[in-house]
Protein backbone atom coordinates (compact mmCIF):
# COMPACT_ATOMS: atom_id res chain seq x y z
CA UNK A 1 0.00 0.00 0.00
CA UNK A 2 1.61 3.37 -0.68
CA UNK A 3 1.37 6.02 1.37
CA UNK A 4 -1.33 7.78 -0.45
CA UNK A 5 -3.37 4.76 0.07
CA UNK A 6 -3.62 5.21 4.04
CA UNK A 7 -6.70 5.99 5.74
CA UNK A 8 -5.74 8.32 8.10
CA UNK A 9 -8.20 10.86 8.78
CA UNK A 10 -10.75 8.67 7.05
CA UNK A 11 -14.02 7.29 8.24
CA UNK A 12 -14.01 3.53 8.44
CA UNK A 13 -17.92 2.26 8.20
CA UNK A 14 -19.06 -0.89 8.75
CA UNK A 15 -21.05 -2.63 6.14
CA UNK A 16 -24.53 -3.96 7.16
CA UNK A 17 -23.16 -7.75 6.85
CA UNK A 18 -20.59 -6.97 9.74
CA UNK A 19 -21.40 -9.89 12.48
CA UNK A 20 -18.58 -8.36 14.89
CA UNK A 21 -20.51 -6.97 17.77
CA UNK A 22 -17.27 -4.63 18.40
CA UNK A 23 -18.26 -3.07 15.02
CA UNK A 24 -21.49 -3.57 14.27
CA UNK A 25 -23.16 -0.39 12.47
CA UNK A 26 -20.26 1.80 13.59
CA UNK A 27 -18.40 4.72 12.10
CA UNK A 28 -14.91 4.94 12.88
CA UNK A 29 -12.15 8.13 13.03
CA UNK A 30 -9.20 6.61 11.66
CA UNK A 31 -6.88 8.69 13.45
CA UNK A 32 -3.51 6.81 12.18
CA UNK A 33 -2.88 4.62 9.68
CA UNK A 34 0.43 3.41 8.11
CA UNK A 35 2.39 0.21 6.99
CA UNK A 36 2.66 -1.02 10.62
CA UNK A 37 -1.10 -0.82 10.88
CA UNK A 38 -4.25 1.32 11.98
CA UNK A 39 -6.02 3.08 15.03
CA UNK A 40 -9.20 4.51 15.07
CA UNK A 41 -11.98 5.14 17.35
CA UNK A 42 -15.60 4.10 17.05
CA UNK A 43 -17.86 7.88 17.26
CA UNK A 44 -21.08 6.34 17.68
CA UNK A 45 -21.24 4.09 20.34
CA UNK A 46 -22.03 6.58 23.28
CA UNK A 47 -21.65 5.05 26.96
CA UNK A 48 -23.68 5.65 29.78
CA UNK A 49 -20.61 8.26 31.35
CA UNK A 50 -20.83 11.56 30.67
CA UNK A 51 -17.44 13.99 30.67
CA UNK A 52 -18.31 15.42 34.26
CA UNK A 53 -18.38 11.42 35.45
CA UNK A 54 -14.60 11.29 34.01
CA UNK A 55 -14.14 14.35 36.33
CA UNK A 56 -15.11 13.36 39.28
CA UNK A 57 -13.44 9.62 38.69
CA UNK A 58 -10.19 11.29 38.20
CA UNK A 59 -10.76 13.63 40.77
CA UNK A 60 -10.82 17.08 38.49
CA UNK A 61 -12.44 20.08 39.75
CA UNK A 62 -14.82 21.66 37.69
CA UNK A 63 -14.62 25.30 36.82
CA UNK A 64 -18.13 27.08 37.26
CA UNK A 65 -20.14 26.84 34.06
CA UNK A 66 -17.77 24.01 32.56
CA UNK A 67 -20.58 21.78 30.31
CA UNK A 68 -19.77 18.43 31.47
CA UNK A 69 -23.26 16.38 29.91
CA UNK A 70 -21.53 15.12 26.90
CA UNK A 71 -21.48 11.31 26.75
CA UNK A 72 -18.25 9.94 26.54
CA UNK A 73 -17.78 6.94 24.18
CA UNK A 74 -16.82 3.70 23.45
CA UNK A 75 -14.08 4.52 21.41
CA UNK A 76 -13.39 0.36 21.12
CA UNK A 77 -12.47 -2.67 22.62
CA UNK A 78 -8.58 -1.77 22.88
CA UNK A 79 -7.71 -0.20 26.36
CA UNK A 80 -11.38 0.41 27.26
CA UNK A 81 -9.60 2.11 30.79
CA UNK A 82 -7.85 4.73 28.48
CA UNK A 83 -8.88 7.97 27.56
CA UNK A 84 -8.62 9.72 24.07
CA UNK A 85 -9.66 13.25 22.54
CA UNK A 86 -10.42 13.70 19.03
CA UNK A 87 -10.59 17.79 18.96
CA UNK A 88 -9.84 20.61 16.48
CA UNK A 89 -6.72 22.13 16.29
CA UNK A 90 -5.67 24.57 19.56
CA UNK A 91 -3.71 24.24 22.50
CA UNK A 92 -0.62 22.61 23.99
CA UNK A 93 -1.10 19.16 25.23
CA UNK A 94 1.42 16.05 26.20
CA UNK A 95 0.53 13.75 24.35
CA UNK A 96 -1.16 14.82 20.93
CA UNK A 97 -1.31 13.73 16.99
CA UNK A 98 -1.97 16.22 14.54
CA UNK A 99 -4.29 14.22 11.89
CA UNK A 100 -5.08 16.79 9.99
CA UNK A 101 -4.35 20.72 9.48
CA UNK A 102 -7.72 20.83 11.57
CA UNK A 103 -7.73 17.66 13.98
CA UNK A 104 -5.85 16.15 16.79
CA UNK A 105 -5.88 13.50 19.02
CA UNK A 106 -4.74 13.57 22.89
CA UNK A 107 -4.03 10.81 24.81
CA UNK A 108 -3.30 12.45 28.17
CA UNK A 109 -4.76 13.24 30.97
CA UNK A 110 -3.48 17.22 31.00
CA UNK A 111 -6.26 17.71 27.96
CA UNK A 112 -8.82 16.41 30.36
CA UNK A 113 -7.83 18.82 33.25
CA UNK A 114 -7.96 21.82 31.05
CA UNK A 115 -11.50 21.19 29.99
CA UNK A 116 -12.71 20.55 33.29
CA UNK A 117 -10.87 24.10 34.19
CA UNK A 118 -13.18 25.17 31.24
CA UNK A 119 -9.65 26.04 29.17
CA UNK A 120 -9.51 23.14 26.68
CA UNK A 121 -10.37 22.39 23.48
CA UNK A 122 -13.96 24.00 22.02
CA UNK A 123 -15.35 21.19 20.20
CA UNK A 124 -14.03 17.74 21.61
CA UNK A 125 -15.29 14.18 21.34
CA UNK A 126 -14.06 11.69 24.64
CA UNK A 127 -13.74 8.11 24.07
CA UNK A 128 -12.77 5.49 26.41
CA UNK A 129 -10.58 2.57 24.22
CA UNK A 130 -9.82 2.26 20.71
CA UNK A 131 -9.98 0.24 17.57
CA UNK A 132 -6.32 -1.28 16.08
CA UNK A 133 -5.69 -3.32 13.45
CA UNK A 134 -2.29 -4.92 12.99
CA UNK A 135 -0.04 -4.25 9.74
CA UNK A 136 -2.23 -5.16 6.80
CA UNK A 137 -5.24 -6.16 8.97
CA UNK A 138 -7.57 -3.54 8.04
CA UNK A 139 -6.03 -4.01 4.19
CA UNK A 140 -7.38 -7.47 4.33
CA UNK A 141 -10.84 -6.71 6.10
CA UNK A 142 -11.43 -4.14 2.96
CA UNK A 143 -10.78 -6.31 0.42
CA UNK A 144 -13.48 -8.80 1.88
CA UNK A 145 -15.93 -5.98 1.96
CA UNK A 146 -16.63 -5.28 5.56
CA UNK A 147 -16.20 -1.73 5.05
CA UNK A 148 -16.57 1.46 3.29
CA UNK A 149 -14.10 4.49 3.96
CA UNK A 150 -15.10 8.16 3.15
CA UNK A 151 -13.20 11.29 4.24
CA UNK A 152 -13.85 12.55 7.53
CA UNK A 153 -16.75 14.83 8.01
CA UNK A 154 -16.88 17.24 11.31
CA UNK A 155 -20.00 17.71 11.02
CA UNK A 156 -20.47 13.90 11.54
CA UNK A 157 -17.80 13.53 14.21
CA UNK A 158 -19.06 16.38 15.92
CA UNK A 159 -22.31 17.78 15.44
CA UNK A 160 -25.00 14.58 14.42
CA UNK A 161 -26.68 13.04 17.13
CA UNK A 162 -24.79 9.47 17.80
CA UNK A 163 -27.33 7.42 16.91
CA UNK A 164 -27.50 9.27 13.19
CA UNK A 165 -23.76 8.91 12.51
CA UNK A 166 -24.20 5.33 10.62
CA UNK A 167 -25.90 6.52 8.17
CA UNK A 168 -24.90 9.93 7.64
CA UNK A 169 -21.02 8.58 7.07
CA UNK A 170 -23.11 6.51 4.23
CA UNK A 171 -24.72 8.87 2.66
CA UNK A 172 -21.35 10.95 2.18
CA UNK A 173 -21.28 8.54 -0.29
CA UNK A 174 -24.50 8.59 -1.93
CA UNK A 175 -24.84 5.26 -0.12
CA UNK A 176 -28.27 4.44 2.23
CA UNK A 177 -26.30 1.49 4.16
CA UNK A 178 -30.24 -0.07 5.10
CA UNK A 179 -30.18 -1.07 0.99
CA UNK A 180 -27.34 -2.42 1.02
CA UNK A 181 -27.29 -6.06 0.07
CA UNK A 182 -25.16 -8.64 2.50
CA UNK A 183 -24.38 -10.42 -0.01
CA UNK A 184 -20.72 -9.70 -1.84
CA UNK A 185 -19.05 -10.79 -4.97
CA UNK A 186 -15.77 -10.45 -7.13
CA UNK A 187 -15.31 -10.50 -10.57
Amino acid sequence: MSEGDFLTNQFLIAMPAMTDSNFAQTVTFIWEHNADGALGIIINRPLQMRLLDVFEQLKMPTAPGVFGHQQVLQGGPVQTDRGFVVHQVGGHWEHTRQVSPRLQVTTSPDILNAMARGSGPNTALVALGYAGWSAGQLETELAQNAWLTAPCDERILFDTPYEQRWRAAGRLLGVDLATISDQVGHA
